[in-house]
């Protein structure tokens, strides 16, 4: 159920990221090589990259597979970027809102995407969502679960919570009210990277002090990818990567 990565370091062409590794996001929309739930991941694309000197994300989101759109080859030749987000979409319900639902969703500096799915969804998060004030439920790009995830975390943010902290707790109280739900939640400002894995796999490969590239699955070949465990919390620099396990919600 999805795909996603992000990237920070040095400038380079999306396409570099995302197209010409031999098994970049690209590939990774028919052909994914670790993917558990799924097998073509052709219900939407998107990426958002960040411009020096401007902390809110440019975004391009289609409805159809990255494939399938000619403008995006050119986009991802030219365009470069020192920090990006991007993912490729098997939808949890095939058709829900369009590239409304394609990940990254956004908000000011913040870039957001989810690998999974939620369990009994919409029934199941009825609890959850009674905590989001009126006009951010008002507010949903798209009817999707990945949107109310996104909310939730959203919340959390603008409570003042840290990344790791909001992806944490988002990731707690989604696995209590929908048991059995898949909660890879991906989230960057431009400066930092957290993640979560919860039924889904996770990899990152680390250049201390160059570049750092958190993944659904490796796009290349390259020995130094490593394997984030299930039940874990990310979190990422240029410089430094953390782990710190999950735990698992109280009944």
């Amino acid at each position: 159920m999805c795909r996603h990565l992000a990237y920070l370091g040095p400038a380079v062409p999306i396409g570099s990221l995302l197209t010409a590794p031999p098994h970049g996001l690209h590939r990774q929309s028919w052909a994914p090589r670790h993917q558990r739930h799924g097998t073509v991941n052709a219900d939407g694309f998107g990426v958002g990259w960040y411009a020096e000197g401007d902390p809110v994300p440019g975004r391009y989101r289609r409805s159809g597979p990255i494939w399938a759109d000619p403008s995006f080859a050119d986009l991802a030749r030219v365009v470069r970027t020192g920090a990006l987000l991007a993912a490729v979409r098997d939808a949890t319900e095939a058709g829900a809102d369009g590239e409304a639902a394609a990940a990254p969703f956004a908000s000011g500096p913040w870039l957001f995407s989810h690998n999974g799915a939620v369990k009994g969804w919409p029934r199941s998060l009825a609890g959850p969502a009674t905590a989001l004030p009126a006009a951010e439920l008002l507010s949903l790009e798209a009817r999707c679960d990945s949107a109310l995830l996104w909310a939730l975390v959203l919340h959390r943010l603008r409570a003042g919570d840290d990344a790791g902290q909001a992806l944490a707790d988002t990731v707690a109280e989604v696995a209590a009210a929908a048991p059995g739900s898949r909660l890879n939640l991906l989230l960057t400002d431009g400066e930092t990277v957290a993640a979560s894995t919860w039924g889904d796999t996770l990899w990152y490969l680390a250049e201390p002090g160059r570049r750092t590239v958190v993944a659904s699955e490796p796009y290349d070949d390259d020995p130094h990818w490593c394997e984030v465990p299930d039940r874990t919390l990310l979190a990422a620099t240029r410089t430094d990567i953390l782990l710190t396990p999950l735990k698992e919600p109280t009944a």
